[in-house]
């Protein structure tokens, strides 16, 4: 009995040991295995409090109020891009399995620096071209550093306006790859939600009610325009800033292509293409997030709200600006020279003017090259006199005095005026060129060469006017002036039959006409001044009193005088620095320029005879010649009139350089 009891209390014991070994070594095992759950967290770990199944998370703020956490989903988090990764790869900061985490502020989640460090991981090991996404993040990080969203909080300082997880959320981030169609559409519905719902919940509400917004949401057109189209995503702007106000307009014109290109053809869009934000824009004019269609009540173009709109800018509160009138409203910023059956007076405008500009090009540009294939023949053949070089002429060449010096000043202003309209009129017009920009900031951008414009047409219409009284008072006294005289510059039966003679004399089918005091070119020239300030001076005032026009006539004006200015300035300048330059300076019998007859106002005789032989007969005859002759101009004089006449042919072919490269870029 006893040995029994003994037996018992052996095999007692030796259980109770076994089970107190049993139990220290699970303790053991259990120590052993919870050691790397609160040094090396991994994501079950963490998903057993953040997936939201067991209740609101919630953490204590800076101010101590409670802030609700963000509940992360196992599935979504699994088809983001950053599925591979450990949450503690971001959230270094969390050391513990315990709630509330003992956090280490210097290891802050950082978006930046860790695309950044594992770019340049990625250049390390050459890789670049299989993560090739992770380089367009890094771009968007530069944008973002740049942007309107990374500047200080007006209101919080110690914040930025939004990080990336404002507007991304980190744990479900999968933005589809551009092209990949069907996706990426599905991504952009999300985007003015995304945009809205934070912080921009007014422009939501006004977009949801546009056109884009209901092209989208009601008619599920996934190509309507969404916020990233407009602000683009990372580089977002300061929309009160000019290089935003610019890109905006271009972002319109990615989707309304026909509507850029018109609206480029208006003083408005010349500005704007010259990288200035002083004139109206599309926003302007169609408003920004609540953009309705032009036949809606509430449209801001609509005709019962157009003349408003323009009020926006043209009022007499805004220094040079005046109150816009009724003739705004038929304006239209959009119309075209195609469209017969919408603009018919655009249409016949643009047709007449190409008519025009082919006719005077192929006639005198025709005339310039049989001119100078004749009179290079001559030289060659030594039938021609050569031109007469001034400083070769022996001390007693008598000269006849062909311009007085009211006419030589005159001319001066005059061409220096129209060199400084030609080239900054060109330079609005072909204002989408790459030289054009460069020039307007040379020049002291859109509003100086507004100014200055408008100062040389003053001074251009000025001297005309001086010079048209001087001629009337000069006719009205003289008592043996014949309207239709050898001296008159009013065309007559001769000068057809001189210009009849002269493309004989190209052909070698008769002799060279006998010209009198004016050649029938010459009177071409004079008369042109005539139709230039006509045409380009009237179309140019209309635009430039616009509240004045708009009173009495129809806004479809400003469209038709903006295609006449234009093109007729263009015709203009090209004639200029081709034919005309042609016939003064760059004829064979005129070579090596410049001719400086109208900065000195004389010419050797021999020189005149050759060239108006009928007038220096005429002088001969009568016993009138020696009243014209002079000494040859001072060698002052002489060097000085070449400079300055070198100067002014070299600016003028610089000109004509840059309109023929803005007309040709016009077809690319």
């Amino acid at each position: 009995m006893r040995t029994n009891k003994f037996a018992a209390w052996i095999v007692a014991a030796t259980v109770c040991l076994a089970g107190t070994w049993i139990s220290g070594s699970a303790a053991a095992a259990d120590t052993k295995d919870a050691a790397p759950v609160s040094s090396k967290l991994d994501n079950a770990v963490c998903q057993t409090c953040h997936d939201g199944k067991k209740g609101k998370l919630e953490a204590t703020g800076a101010d101590g109020a409670k802030v609700p956490l963000h509940e992360i989903s196992g599935d979504k988090y699994g088809k983001s891009v950053h599925s591979s990764l450990q949450c503690v790869s971001c959230h270094k900061d969390i050391t513990d399995a315990v709630s509330p985490h003992k956090k280490d502020s210097a290891q802050k989640p950082a978006c930046v620096q860790c695309h950044l460090d594992l770019w340049e991981a990625a250049k390390k090991d050459k890789l670049t071209q299989e993560k090739s996404r992770l380089g367009i993040v890094v771009q968007n990080i530069e944008a973002y550093k740049n942007s309107f969203h990374a500047r200080p909080n007006k209101e919080d300082k110690t914040h930025v306006n939004a990080t990336c997880d404002n507007c991304h959320d980190v744990h479900t981030f999968n933005v589809p790859p551009r092209g990949t169609s069907k996706r990426a559409d599905e991504w952009r519905r999300t985007v003015p939600n995304v945009c809205g719902e934070k912080c921009h919940s007014d422009e939501l509400e006004e977009y949801n009610g546009s056109v884009h917004g209901k092209a989208l949401n009601e008619k599920n057109n996934l190509k309507a325009a969404v916020c990233i189209d407009c602000h683009t995503s990372h580089a977002i702007g300061n929309t009160s800033a000019s290089p935003v106000k610019l890109a905006l307009t271009e972002k319109c014109g990615g989707c309304h292509e026909d509507n850029l290109k018109t609206y480029r053809d208006t003083y408005h869009g010349q500005v704007n293409s010259l990288g200035y934000a002083t004139t109206a824009k599309c926003f302007d004019c169609h408003g920004s997030h609540g953009i309705q269609k032009a036949d809606d009540p509430n449209s801001k173009v609509n005709p019962k709200n157009r003349l408003k709109t323009c009020k926006q800018c043209h009022n007499d509160k805004k220094p040079g600006m005046f109150d816009a009138t009724a003739g705004f409203v038929t304006f239209s910023p959009h119309a075209n020279t195609h469209d017969f059956a919408k603009y018919p007076q655009m249409w016949l405008t643009s047709k007449f003017m190409i008519a025009l500009l082919i006719g005077v090009f192929t006639f005198f540009w025709l005339h310039s090259g049989l001119w100078y294939f004749r009179e290079l023949k001559h030289r060659k053949e030594r039938e021609a006199f050569p031109h007469i070089r001034v400083g070769e002429l022996p001390p007693d060449e008598k000269y006849f005095r062909r311009f007085a010096l009211g006419w030589r000043i005159a001319h001066l202003i005059f061409a220096m005026a129209t060199m400084t309209l030609v080239l900054t009129g060109m330079t609005a017009l072909f204002a989408e060129t790459t030289w054009a920009p460069l020039m307007a900031e040379f020049l002291g951008g859109a509003k100086a060469i507004n100014i200055v414009h408008r100062v040389a047409a003053a001074l251009f219409v000025l001297i005309f006017v001086i010079h048209l009284i001087y001629v009337v008072q000069d006719l009205l006294r003289s008592k043996t002036f014949r309207w239709f005289g050898p001296d008159s510059l009013i065309p007559n039966w001769k000068d057809l039959e001189d210009m009849i003679g002269m493309f004989k004399w190209f052909l070698d089918m008769g002799p060279r006409p006998r010209f009198d005091r004016w050649t029938y070119y010459e009177k071409f020239d004079y008369w042109a001044v005539f139709w230039g300030v006509a045409i380009i001076g009237g179309s140019g005032l209309s635009l430039a009193i616009p509240h004045i026009t708009a009173t009495f006539l129809p806004g479809w004006v400003f469209n038709v005088a903006t295609v006449i200015h234009g093109e007729e300035a263009f015709l203009a300048a090209v004639f200029l620095f081709t034919v005309h330059f042609f016939n003064n300076h760059f004829r064979p019998d005129k070579l090596p320029p410049p001719d400086i007859v109208m900065f000195t106002g004389t010419q050797p005789l021999e020189e005149f005879r050759r060239e108006h032989p009928a007038q220096y007969q005429r002088l001969v005859d009568s016993g009138e010649l020696d009243k014209y002759l002079e000494d040859a101009p001072s060698a002052p004089m002489t060097l000085g009139s070449k400079v300055l006449g070198l100067t002014l042919l070299g600016i003028g072919l610089m000109i004509l350089i840059l309109v023929i490269i803005g007309f040709v870029g016009e077809f690319h």
